[in-house]
């Protein structure tokens, strides 16, 4: 039996970045000024930590402007507001992204609700989830547009074909069935108390996992030749004391010998995060300032 093709999620983001560094100097260019990033992190979680700093790091090499806001742990609400108030204020800042999780303190959809929708790049705002359900043109959520990105690259026209989403988050499941509808699949939102897992998950022709427990999906829940896209990152104790490694939802061996086409972890969909966040600031940049975004390479 052959192996599954791996999705190189990694050479797919470097791609897009290249072509939003390419749309980023044509903006300068034509507005007068950089398109703004602007990232606020509260407290000293470690992963997002990291997680800010690539953010600022790519921000800036693409050929944009990155506006880092890091308070302590202990915020008021009422600050924080304060904060992204300023941001929606600030004709620099065409985008606006609170890292989450907030401390336990904080209210986060209270805080998510005062972003501006134009520089929404998370697309979490109601009104963003709102228009992405209505099918208007919006800003959404980074991670199923990279699914998407990637479903499109490696299969093309997807309409008619049957999808699952194992996971019903606002961050992943529910915006990536609304993607997916939007291309005319068919398609099921699977969770922890789906009756009969694996027998949904089995007539998939793409299954789109996002549900945060290692390895969960086995290969016989698989129809041989889906299409497989492993949202998860799970750290998992390696082989070598003390250390750890990251696994998908997905059991990437015993998958990859039944389905056609696979995302590893890492590799897949991680990179394309921070790159569809890239490409959302632009086209929010685009917005703001009235300057039409020609083609549509992004």
């Amino acid at each position: 039996m052959s192996q599954a093709a791996v999705i190189d999620g990694k050479a797919f983001a470097a791609g897009l970045r290249g072509r939003v560094a390419v749309a980023a100097a044509a903006f300068e260019a034509k507005a007068g000024r950089k398109a703004g990033l602007a990232v606020v992190l509260v407290g000293e979680d470690p992963a997002s930590q990291v997680y800010v700093r690539n953010k600022g790091k790519q921000t800036i090499e693409a050929g944009m402007a990155s506006f880092e806001h890091k308070l302590p742990a202990d915020t008021a609400q009422a600050d924080l507001i304060a904060l992204v108030e300023r941001l929606n204020a600030d004709p620099a800042v065409d985008g606006i992204l609170v890292q989450l999780p907030l401390p336990g303190h904080l209210d986060e959809q209270a805080v998510v609700e005062r972003i501006s929708p134009n520089k929404d790049v998370d697309g979490l705002t109601p009104t963003s989830t709102g228009r992405l359900a209505l099918g208007l043109p919006g800003l959404v959520p980074c991670t199923p547009l990279g699914c998407l990105m990637l479903l499109k690259d490696r299969l093309g026209d997807l309409s008619g074909l049957d999808a699952v989403v194992i996971g019903r988050s606002i961050l992943v499941g529910k915006p990536m069935a609304q993607l997916l509808l939007a291309e005319s699949c068919t398609v099921t939102i699977a969770h922890s108390r789906t009756k009969n897992l694996p027998d949904v998950v089995r007539r998939a022709d793409i299954v789109v996992a996002a549900v945060g427990r290692p390895e969960m999906v086995k290969a016989d829940w698989l129809k041989p030749g889906a299409t497989v896209i492993d949202v998860g990152i799970n750290r998992v104790p390696a082989a070598e004391a003390g250390k750890t490694r990251l696994i998908g939802d997905v059991d990437y061996a015993g998958a990859s010998a039944v389905a056609g086409a696979i995302t590893p972890v890492p590799g897949g969909v991680g990179p394309m995060t921070i790159a569809v966040l890239l490409r959302n600031t632009l086209v929010a940049a685009h917005r703001n300032a009235g300057v039409a975004l020609e083609g549509d390479a992004l």
